[in-house]
């Protein structure tokens, strides 16, 4: 299927069918990056769906997801490809034991960097499996050598490998940038980007993502949970809750059979949406009957 054939309506309704309801803003730039052929880089706060974005998109068009993780210390040989060094270490063993005297120094090591001894990492996957989503998760958590190196693999979707030449995509990959602003990201990567921020969704979005995600929930259930997450995010919490601990909510107060959000039952099932002792102190201290009251 040709992913760049949709309307931002189309994929906007696509995504839809996948679970994952998009304002037309944000189907509107991923429209425009599979378009113009550009990253999309997304920011927002924890559990605002920037990940969810990525397997959404590849599951509404059909495509394989490639992910790639950053954290601190990441390194080329983690991203991009690097030598099963094990296998050519036997594969050595076996040319000694074949006693191929025949083959000089050169031609056996040339031998030891054939392709089947090359690991592909997930950038290099993706630029062999185009077309595909690559969702870079996290490039806020990487260093500044490693955005660097990124900077180079999107602008020419290409890598060469010194053993074996160039790999060059067939066709751009569609890639997602997701960053939760731990640190800024350089206006370099920016540039090359399409830019979408994301927000927690209003009570009315979120009660039909949880009636979407969620399909045996009440209408009225659903709208106790929205609305009480909603009061959650305002407070001063160490981590807010996003759309997976409203999700997990639900599903936690379906478990329990429970029709209802009241106090009780709120206070047994905090561990679904809060994260921290000291936020659960800080709700229960403020009062749940608060929290609910409509």
């Amino acid at each position: 299927m040709d992913q760049l054939n949709v309307s931002a309506q189309d994929l906007t309704e696509r995504l839809a069918g996948t679970g994952y309801l998009a304002d037309p803003g944000l189907g509107t730039a991923l429209f425009l990056a599979c378009k113009m052929h550009k990253p999309l880089f997304c920011e927002g706060e924890p559990g605002t769906g920037k990940t969810a974005l990525a397997k959404a998109l590849a599951e509404a068009l059909d495509l394989e997801l490639i992910r790639l993780q950053c954290h601190e210390g990441i390194d080329i040989s983690q991203a991009l490809y690097d030598w099963d060094f094990g296998r050519q270490l036997l594969h050595l063993r076996a040319l000694e034991a074949a006693n191929t005297s025949q083959l000089d120094a050169d031609e056996a090591e040339k031998s030891l960097y054939d392709e089947r001894f090359l690991l592909d990492r997930p950038l290099l996957r993706a630029l062999r499996s185009a077309p595909c989503v690559l969702l870079v998760d996290e490039i806020d958590r990487a260093d500044d050598e490693f955005e660097a190196f990124l900077l180079q693999i999107l602008d020419e979707f290409a890598v060469t490998i010194p053993e074996l030449g160039e790999v060059r995509a067939s066709t751009a990959p569609l890639v997602v940038l997701t960053s939760n602003r731990t640190r800024d990201v350089h206006d370099a990567l920016k540039r090359r980007c399409l830019y979408h921020w994301l927000e927690h969704p209003d009570m009315e979005r979120e009660i039909a993502i949880l009636r979407s995600r969620v399909p045996e929930l009440s209408e009225s259930l659903a709208h106790q949970v929205s609305q009480a997450v909603a009061k959650l995010r305002k407070m001063a919490l160490l981590k807010p809750p996003g759309v997976a601990e409203s999700i997990d909510w639900a599903y936690a107060l379906l478990a329990l059979e429970r029709d209802v959000l009241d106090a009780q039952t709120a206070a047994t099932t905090l561990g679904a949406v809060l994260k921290f002792h000291e936020d659960t102190d800080r709700v229960i201290a403020a009062g749940l009957d608060s929290l609910l009251a409509g």
